[in-house]
């Protein structure tokens, strides 16, 4: 059995559309919010934090509510669908609000587009397996996640091009070519697969096959952890809110940072976050083999120690320099590292539990770290520094490293990979 990779890219369409308006979404709205409204940092972080608040309640609600969907499109196309054309329209009302400077309009047009995207993110994540046979599932993650960083490269690099110089610069440009990249993708995903048929040949495939993952849990289910496998538990869960928090902290408060301290105009501030994403994206192959050799707990502490050194490095740079692109490849590599091996640590530890549940805990220690940190940074960059930014997220990675140093338990060392795209794995 072969993944179909063409099926699986054109499948990837939807992520793909969902990460480039996320990435230009942290880049260019918290500068409207400054720039255009005046609003301090405090309130704006509060904003920035909505589209996670939001998150916790509507990405569980709309993907439960779309495997009991059944339409003669599929399960999860009217969702991908609706809420597409929803966002579209309202991304594209965003740029108008921002040039009427109406800021009641303003938010009520963002809080409708991030309550359309909630409406069919998790159907879109939730289309790959539902495509894809059980053995191949890893291999199909891989694809969707490389789709995911086109899209994000694609909102850096059009954020380079588009967004004009001036005090008031139009981003109407910039979210016109948003709103064409989501339009385009899932147009062509629509009109490439017929989700229930192509479902119907994997439910009958799956059925045929039988399932060779392993699964200590299953027998297990709901069983009460030991008392030092749950210590390790809540400590790998706190290591993910505090490189969050540090993580998060960054990416939401970098274009503001850098305009304001280093002087970075037009957009500038991207190239150094395209920098980090693609050394993230060539680092996955290499942090598979580390992560074979040393292991997994190893592998996150190398990547928290360099999280914390770069962010400490950064702090004392009072104009943007090129060797500040060294660091932000450092920082992609770093943030790769713990991220492909977290989320097994986690599976790994609830092996004696059910591995559903524990999987909600980790994206609800994640999400909720991008709650909370938007408002405490930004609080701390409007009462205190802008050079506080840098200082706070070494000081989180610096807790983070602490609690892992803690964590006993999930430390398995990750088999081989069959092939070298699966090392590409990596839930976020």
């Amino acid at each position: 059995m072969k993944l179909n990779y063409k099926q699986t890219i054109l499948i990837g369409l939807a992520f793909l559309s969902i990460s480039a308006f996320w990435q230009m979404y942290d880049n260019i709205i918290p500068l409207i919010l400054k720039n255009s409204f005046d609003l301090g940092e405090t309130i704006t972080g509060v904003i920035m934090a909505a589209d996670n608040v939001l998150a916790l309640f509507l990405l569980p609600f709309f993907g439960s509510l779309s495997d009991k969907t059944e339409t003669k499109i599929g399960k999860r196309m009217p969702f991908i669908l609706t809420g597409t054309g929803l966002s579209v329209i309202f991304l594209l009302l965003l740029p108008a609000a921002d040039r009427a400077r109406n800021l009641p309009l303003f938010i009520v047009v963002l809080f409708l587009v991030l309550l359309a995207m909630g409406l069919y993110r998790s159907p879109s994540v939730a289309l790959m397996p539902d495509l894809t046979p059980k053995p191949l599932r890893s291999k199909g993650n891989a694809v969707i996640n490389l789709m995911g960083a086109v899209g994000g490269v694609y909102s850096l690099i059009m954020i380079r091009a588009l967004v004009g110089s001036g005090a008031t610069p139009n981003y109407f440009p910039l979210f016109s070519s948003i709103a064409l990249l989501m339009v385009v993708s899932v147009v062509v995903l629509f009109c490439t697969i017929k989700e229930k048929k192509i479902s119907n040949e994997i439910d009958d495939a799956n059925e045929m096959s039988s399932d060779t993952e392993e699964n200590p849990a299953k027998s297990a289910a709901g069983s009460a952890l030991p008392p030092d496998v749950r210590r390790s538990l809540i400590f790998i869960l706190l290591s993910i809110a505090l490189w969050y928090i540090a993580y998060n902290a960054v990416t939401t408060a970098f274009s503001r940072y850098a305009t304001h301290v280093w002087g970075m105009e037009h957009g500038g501030y991207a190239n150094c976050l395209m920098v980090a994403t693609v050394a993230a994206i060539v680092s996955y192959i290499p942090i598979g083999a580390l992560s074979s050799r040393i292991g997994r707990k190893r592998t996150i502490l190398i990547g928290v120690t360099l999280l914390a050194l770069c962010y400490l490095c950064a702090s004392f740079y009072n104009s943007y320099h090129v060797s500040m692109n060294l660091f932000f490849g450092i920082i992609g590599f770093a943030w790769a590292a713990i991220n492909v091996n977290s989320f097994p640590m986690v599976v790994e530890i609830a092996s004696a539990g059910d591995v559903g549940k524990y999987t909600g805990y980790y994206y609800t220690f994640s999400m909720a770290a991008q709650v909370v940190t938007p408002i405490l940074s930004g609080y701390l960059l409007e009462h205190v520094s802008y050079r506080t930014l840098f200082p706070y997220s070494a000081f989180f990675s610096v807790l983070a490293f602490l609690t892992m140093l803690m964590v006993k338990h999930g430390d398995s060392k990750p088999e081989k990979k069959g092939s070298m795209l699966e090392n590409f794995d990596v839930d976020d």
